[in-house]
């Protein structure tokens, strides 16, 4: 299950994300926003990092104006490694080294057909496992170290 959140700003273009969701039949959780109305985006962020730190959804998808304050946002929350991506090798990258598992994107700055293969660039690939990564992985979540 993957949770969707967005402020005003990413609702156009996570609307584009939940048709490709729909049509590869992924399973998702969209915690809004529902309009073009203003909001404000820290609350999506946080229903989404929560999810995820939960579990109720493995991975998250967060999408604001620039994806910068959303994905602030996420990063505050203990356990979430939310990575704004605009590009398809930053995404593999959070997923191989980082084990990212929120993306974070910018409505305003990401096309939709862009959108859509950074998208999948993070869901399908897997975190690598390599000890090395572990160990920094660990030093995030640890900061005391």
């Amino acid at each position: 299950m993957i949770g969707l959140g967005c402020d005003h700003g990413g609702y156009e273009l996570m609307q584009e994300v939940k048709k490709h969701l729909d049509k590869k039949e992924i399973p998702y959780r969209d915690f809004g926003c529902y309009s073009m109305g203003s909001v404000d985006y820290p609350d999506y962020a946080r229903q989404v990092g929560r999810a995820v730190q939960e579990g109720s959804c493995e991975k998250g998808i967060l999408i604001c104006g620039t994806g910068i304050g959303i994905s602030i946002t996420a990063n505050k929350m203990p356990g979430i490694r939310a990575a704004l991506c605009s590009d398809c090798f930053s995404a593999k990258a959070a997923r191989l080294h980082n084990d990212a598992n929120v993306l974070a994107m910018g409505g305003r700055v990401v096309g939709a057909g862009l959108a859509l293969k950074i998208v999948d660039t993070f869901l399908d690939t897997p975190f690598s496992e390599e000890e090395r990564h572990k160990r920094r992985i660990y030093r995030i979540e640890h900061p005391e170290i």
